[in-house]
């Protein structure tokens, strides 16, 4: 097949809900049954399955006229090198924008929603059937990118990890996390089930749940609040906000710097106290964590780098 141009084209996927079962299960009868046996619609699995490999498939097949397509799986996004020239092409969720963003060094990314129907995809701005038309444009540098803010912790052994959504650090099971925690001048003990940090993006995800639950509650005491805070939290802001879940105040820990803004000028730094199971992770994928135990300091920051998505 004659391709327009010799640029190597990364193509993002990921299995669907129905792969994963078979692989639990073996087979997909077998699948089948239990899905059934639990009273759920199965077929609600095959058709999305069915509809997101003809979206994998009629996307590669217009790659292919445009240049060098390698297919890449979410799985393997933590280890594999992307080179400062690929154009990356992501199908699939908003989710696996967000996993696949803090992975590059910047590189523009074109999402694709493979299912309009069943995905409102706010990071997702294209169908398929845009795919050859939005390339050739990013190709020409013809395309305004959008830049996305990410925030970042680095831990004093020196290992890094990126959030696009959000960072969650605490314990790995239902236990309390145990750390001191520092903003600016102030700094306390605390016991808690966490700490969110989360981005102007994922300002409308995990941040969103939290302060709705803290809204209900305010409301049900007679002491509603309102967010005005986050009216003008948008994707590329210069700062993050922190949330401290279920913060317990006792005769060790207490429970003033629940929540706030993370700056420049006023990272948050953490100390471990908890002898095992403590960790750091983002975006929601926990196989992709730091370990965080007893003497680990951590600091929190808004990222030296961005994301850049193709509108």
């Amino acid at each position: 097949m004659k391709r327009l141009t010799e640029n190597k084209i990364i193509l993002i996927s990921r299995t669907s809900r129905l792969e994963e079962l078979v692989a639990r299960f073996n087979t997909l009868g077998q699948a089948k049954f239990y899905v059934e046996h639990l009273g759920a619609d199965f077929s609600d699995y095959e058709v999305e399955h069915q509809n997101y490999k003809k979206a994998l498939h009629e996307t590669e097949t217009q790659l292919r006229t445009l240049g060098r397509v390698q297919i890449l799986d979410r799985a393997f996004l933590t280890n594999f090198v992307f080179g400062a020239d690929d154009t990356i092409v992501v199908l699939g969720q908003d989710g696996l924008v967000a996993n696949t963003l803090k992975y590059l060094q910047e590189q523009p990314v074109i999402a694709v929603n493979p299912d309009p129907v069943r995905w409102d995809g706010i990071l997702l701005p294209f169908e398929v059937k845009d795919v050859s038309m939005v390339v050739a444009d990013v190709f020409a540098r013809r395309r305004t990118l959008r830049e996305i803010s990410m925030a970042r912790a680095e831990l004093n052994n020196g290992q890094i990890l990126y959030g696009v959504n959000d960072l969650f650090i605490g314990p790995k099971s239902h236990i309390s996390a145990r750390y001191q925690i520092s903003i600016g001048p102030k700094t306390e003990r605390q016991s808690s089930s966490g700490i969110i940090v989360s981005t102007g993006l994922g300002s409308t995800g995990w941040l969103k749940s939290i302060l709705a639950g803290a809204r209900g509650i305010g409301s049900a005491l007679g002491r509603p609040f309102e967010a005005n805070t986050l009216k003008d939290f948008r994707w590329e802001s210069d700062y993050l906000y922190y949330t401290v879940r279920e913060p317990f105040p006792s005769k060790s820990s207490e429970a003033t710097l629940v929540f706030g803004k993370i700056t420049g000028k006023a990272p948050l730094r953490l100390i471990s106290q908890m002898p095992e199971n403590g960790v750091i992770f983002s975006d929601g994928i926990e196989s992709d964590f730091l370990e965080f135990n007893s003497g680990t300091q951590a600091l929190i920051t808004l990222a030296e780098k961005k994301g850049y998505l193709v509108i």
